[in-house]
């Protein structure tokens, strides 16, 4: 005659068998190793920085290759004087003409790990306090137009208008090219009125807030003259088709 079994004991089994899967599982997919191991993060960190520096090899030679074409197209395209000095003025706006005048360098920076408040009364400092985010350097370049800029470049690159200021963690990613701080910020314009900017953005003086309570970096440097380089990078436009 067969045992009956209860309701209670089979339910039981039945939990006993969930857990003997999952610990099973977890053992097969660890295969005896920490699953937060840093490891796959440096591997992760390692492949980023390599696809950056190859996008700044690939910058560089499409940019001698586009000047190539340009200096043909110029010589060939038998154009009139003033459809060049129209088509001068457009790529000026643009973005690919080098720039070259008085201008202003905004340097921001990290806070020190191990900050701690400077002013009384100000609560000790969260991770996000003390390091440099995305609306910051916003900010520094939208104030920076704002005075007046005739070309800005941010670290290494000069923006044009479909440029993205992006950042992911505190690492700043800029037209397939990635950077930490500190960040450079170059603007080609008259130093006073790009003063007068950077003082009058509300965003800014939020950001001098944390500057006088945590201690993240801030310097601005005038320059008598800088060279701003043309964007050499594509500027096609790129945009989403419905499915047909």
């Amino acid at each position: 005659m067969r045992p009956s079994f209860r309701p209670m004991r089979l339910l039981t089994l039945a939990i006993f068998a969930l857990a003997g899967l999952i610990f099973w599982m977890s053992f097969n997919t660890a295969k005896g190793t920490d699953l937060r191991s840093d490891e796959s993060m440096l591997r992760l960190s390692d492949l980023i920085q390599e696809r950056s520096r190859k996008n700044a090899d690939l910058e560089e030679s499409t940019g001698k290759v586009r000047s190539e074409v340009d200096a043909l197209a110029r010589r060939d395209d038998g154009s009139t004087k003033e459809e060049d000095a129209r088509l001068a003025a457009l790529e000026k706006a643009a973005g690919t003409r080098p720039v070259r005048g008085a201008g202003l360098t905004v340097t921001l920076s990290d806070a020190p790990a191990d900050a701690t408040a400077r002013i009384p009364g100000v609560p000790e400092p969260q991770p996000n306090d003390l390091v440099i985010h995305q609306q910051d350097l916003q900010a520094v370049v939208n104030a920076l137009w704002q005075g007046g800029a005739k070309g800005i470049r941010v670290m290494d690159q000069r923006l044009i208008s479909t440029s993205a200021v992006r950042c992911v963690g505190n690492t700043l990613i800029l037209q397939g090219r990635l950077y930490s701080p500190p960040y450079k910020v170059t603007a080609a314009g008259d130093p006073d009125a790009l003063r007068r900017a950077l003082a009058e953005s509300p965003a800014i003086q939020n950001y001098q807030g944390y500057v006088e309570a945590y201690g993240l970096g801030w310097d601005v440097e005038q320059h008598d003259t800088v060279t701003l380089p043309g964007y050499s990078g594509t500027v096609d436009l790129h945009q989403a088709q419905p499915v047909k």
